[in-house]
């Protein structure tokens, strides 16, 4: 578990550009905000399959990290499934940390 990401997560959450909850990422993502998507490893196989058709149709970048408990935990909530980060600055450096693993 990259404890640097669950950090930036966190700042990000206490910086309101975090959207957390299936059907807020889902209208984010149609929206045009949400710049990156966080779902949780234990996510029903239902929600995976409607956050990555939403996300490849919308061109925005899904990746698969941790668990619900995880997410919840970095954000301050109790656990999460589905997290959208609104910010390009968030989105970019949390990107580029889940694509060095």
């Amino acid at each position: 578990m990259s404890q640097q990401l669950l950090q930036l997560l966190g700042l990000a959450a206490r910086a309101r550009k975090v959207i957390s909850g299936e059907e807020l990422v889902v209208k984010e993502v149609r929206s045009g905000k949400a710049k990156l998507v966080l779902l949780a490893s234990d996510a029903s196989a239902n929600t995976r399959k409607k956050l990555t058709d939403k996300c490849s149709y919308y061109n925005v970048e899904l990746h698969v990290f941790g668990d619900r408990y995880d997410l919840g935990h970095a954000t301050g909530k109790e656990a999460r499934v589905a997290i959208a980060i609104l910010d390009n600055g968030f989105a970019k450096k949390m990107s580029s940390l889940l694509n060095e693993k």
